[in-house]
């Protein structure tokens, strides 16, 4: 009988996923659909066999339901593979990076769908250094599991095992990534401050009021506790009403939002105003380029940030440098080019304050530390920051997914870009890209006024819907 056919195939025999690919940022999506327990425990495998280095995998995991069948299927690939595992608990994704760099690990997982819904889930992998795994393991990982290997006697598929990793909780060791947040900020102080934080049922819960209150703010959290029901529903840094509301309601001097594994946030001030990804760049990259701690005054950030941001940024004199859309792309330009601060729109900021890993609950204390320093407010330095131009994201729906990659040769789309160009000069742009998954073209419009981003973008998508007809 075929391996592959055997009722009890070996670990490592691929199950044949179909249409199984890694997005910017691991694996994720509905769990028992695309995420199940029996992926999991190949690709622990697999993870297992592609890091090379000796020693313990980490895993966390963030609050959802799912979590706990995901890590124990993932931990029994490793296992299986000779894999020792340290199993985190539950834990915001940038703890498992840093417990990497502190411990000198070979590699670890979180297991969480960011800021999906609560039926979601995901695997995200990193490997010694605390980087995500890169292009090329991401491949190797694909390729095996989708069965582009020799099943031979000598194959560690067919093998007998007689050595076997275990699995240890090892909860104790989120108290150096919760010192690690609190000594970045150098003993700076919060007293006299009201801040209300937006937990979102995940993993911010952990640790997040506890860091702002041991330096002295007086905290208002909401969605406190971990909820893998509740997760990131009407909540978090996606849905930010609720903050807006309790920063306002509390008289608040600033709120934090987070998603659901809290490597990325997004804040307000007391009039309920939204920082963003961008507006969070600029503060911080200000402040640090005044103290001259900024390297040739470069900040990093991808081609969906703001072009007011760029604006503003340049006339300081800075200097922004775009990159693809992903933290990943983000990453390899601050390693390339040296520069000590990068980030996204969705308030993905990484910082060389944590080796570059996005963290939520670390940018939101430079935030509110570096307001506190300045003995000003929030809202006065909103006052004085720059007002981003209206965007439109629109999803256009084409034929066939081989379409997708073709746009670039309709006459008609191309006409519009450059009648788009022309009339908008340095005021606006139009961003196109093929979704990576679906049939789908992913469309950035971006003007000084909404009436502009309305004419391109109706104009654009009539181009596309001509162009490839469904």
């Amino acid at each position: 009988m075929n391996p592959i056919d055997a009722p009890f195939s070996p670990v490592g025999i691929p199950l044949n996923p179909k249409g199984l690919k890694f997005g910017t940022d691991g694996i994720r999506g509905s769990v028992n659909t695309i995420l199940t327990p029996a992926l999991a425990m190949q690709i622990g495998y697999w993870l297992g066999k592609v890091l090379v280095e000796p020693g313990p995998i980490l895993i966390g995991m963030d609050s959802r339901n799912s979590g706990p069948m995901l890590v124990s299927a993932l931990s029994a690939g490793l296992n299986v593979c000779g894999r020792e595992v340290w199993n985190l608990g539950l834990c915001p994704t940038p703890a498992i990076p840093g417990l990497i760099r502190r411990f000198s690990l070979p590699g670890g997982i979180m297991v969480s769908g960011s800021h999906n819904p609560p039926q979601d889930n995901g695997i995200k992998m990193f490997k010694d250094g605390g980087a995500k795994i890169d292009q090329v393991q991401q491949e190797e990982i694909e390729r095996k599991l989708k069965g582009d290997q020799d099943i031979s006697s000598k194959s560690p598929l067919t093998a007998k095992y007689y050595h076997y990793g275990c699995t240890y909780e090892r909860y104790d060791l989120l108290e150096f990534y919760r010192n690690s947040l609190l000594d970045s900020v150098y003993s700076q102080r919060l007293d006299g401050l009201k801040i209300v934080l937006d937990l979102c049922w995940g993993s911010a819960t952990v640790c997040g009021a506890e860091l702002f209150q041991v330096l002295g703010a007086d905290v208002i959290a909401l969605h406190a506790e971990p909820n893998g029901l509740k997760i990131n529903t009407n909540c978090g840094s996606t849905h930010l009403k609720p903050l807006q509301r309790a920063v306002l309601e509390n008289g608040a001097d600033m709120g934090f939002s987070f998603d659901g594994d809290a490597d990325r946030m997004l804040a307000v001030d007391s009039q309920g105003r939204i920082l963003d990804g961008d507006q969070i760049l600029y503060l911080w990259g200000s402040a640090l380029m005044d103290k001259g701690k900024l390297p040739g005054n470069k900040l990093v950030a991808t081609i969906m940030s703001n072009l007011a941001f760029e604006k503003i940024w340049n006339s300081r004199g800075g200097v922004l440098e775009r990159t693809s859309v992903g933290d990943q792309y983000v990453y390899e330009a601050m390693e390339t080019t040296g520069a000590a601060l990068g980030g996204e729109q969705s308030g993905h900021i990484l910082s060389i304050q944590n080796n570059m890993s996005g963290d939520g609950l670390l940018t939101a204390l430079h935030v509110a530390t570096l307001i506190q320093a300045s003995g000003s407010s929030l809202s006065t330095w909103m006052n004085s920051s720059f007002v981003a131009y209206p965007q439109k994201l629109l999803s256009v729906r084409i034929s066939t997914s081989s379409s997708r990659h073709k746009w670039q040769q309709s006459d008609e789309v191309r006409q519009v870009l450059e009648e788009s160009k022309t009339a908008m000069n340095s005021n606006g742009r139009i961003l196109i890209r093929a979704s990576g998954t679906e049939p789908v073209l992913r469309i950035m419009v971006e003007a000084i006024n909404m009436e502009i981003v309305d004419y391109w973008s109706k104009k654009l998508v009539l181009a596309i819907e001509n162009s490839f007809p469904r």
